[in-house]
């Protein structure tokens, strides 16, 4: 495509490159440890080393992806503060996804001493590792209340069976934005769709909350999976979300324990190539550029 750059301004070439980027809207780094990793078992062997950007750079060149997010692995500042660090070293990540205790007593001020650093646009819970019901204990709810307060957004981390206690508690923030991971993670495997189907459906009327469409691979058989295994489910994301609301994620490098990034990018570029060029723009980039205020 040809363009006359001498007629455009600046601001417009800048807002027309700020569209066409590419965002992987997902993906973890650590230094492994075993007792801060134990999440990841022997199925997930693969995995028990580190992962730093170095190792993801020339993965996101050989896409053509510009950039991505950095989501927390562990649930410490100490996490968030490692992420920052690696930020400052490479700026490939364009946003970092941390973790702060929200039911904390000082939650206002810490989110006060994070909104210093641009780079942090939200936090993350992992809430598929509690009872559905922790989502909605008041200490929590206030921390959610004190993120809308600060343009921070959250990420929903998961299981089918939490997502009625999801629902509730997005209808108490209509004006904070909240993103679900994985679109959360429903049992592939076993090839169970009708509730989580369903529920998504319901959660999708809330307009301020979007979707990933990452982490499928290590949901299904990880071994035996297949490309169609996934379609019913891409299906049930896009009908819930359109393609407004739903973004790109890797969840790399978890995705490895079932899939190269090459193999996981296939099943979602394969899916979408006969969507029209700006709903594929959206999908893979704009939305997360926007959910993020890139």
């Amino acid at each position: 495509m040809w363009w006359n750059w001498g007629l455009m301004d600046w601001e417009q070439v800048n807002k027309l490159v700020q569209h066409m980027q590419k965002i992987d809207s997902h993906q973890h780094f650590w230094q492994y440890n075993a007792v801060k990793h134990d999440w990841i078992d022997d199925a997930m062997a693969v995995i028990r080393k580190d992962f730093l950007p170095a190792d993801l750079q020339s993965i996101l060149q050989q896409h053509n992806i510009d950039g991505c997010i950095a989501v927390q692995a562990d649930q410490t500042e100490d996490e968030t503060n490692f992420l920052l660090a690696l930020q400052q070293e490479n700026d490939f990540i364009k946003g970092i996804v941390g973790w702060v205790d929200l039911r904390a007593k000082n939650i206002t001020d810490r989110l006060a001493y994070y909104k210093h650093f641009n780079i942090v646009k939200g936090f993350r819970h992992v809430l598929q590792g509690e009872a559905p019901e922790f989502m909605l204990q008041q200490n929590f709810v206030n921390g959610i209340a004190a993120l809308q307060a600060f343009d921070f957004t959250y990420d929903i981390l998961i299981f089918p069976n939490h997502l009625p206690a999801a629902i509730t508690l997005v209808k108490k923030f209509p004006e904070q934005k909240f993103v679900i991971d994985h679109i959360a993670k429903p049992y592939i495997k076993e090839g169970l769709i009708g509730e989580w189907k369903h529920a998504m459906k319901n959660i999708a009327q809330y307009p301020n909350v979007y979707c990933k469409i990452s982490g499928m691979v290590t949901e299904a058989d990880q071994q035996l999976w297949k490309p169609e295994d996934f379609t019913p489910y891409l299906d049930a994301a896009v009908d819930a979300f359109g393609t407004n609301r739903t973004m790109f994620g890797s969840d790399w490098p978890v995705c490895l324990a079932a899939a190269s990034y090459t193999a996981m990018m296939d099943i979602v570029k394969d899916y979408f190539s006969s969507f029209s060029d700006t709903e594929q723009n959206n999908f893979f980039g704009n939305n997360a550029a926007a959910f993020y205020k890139l």
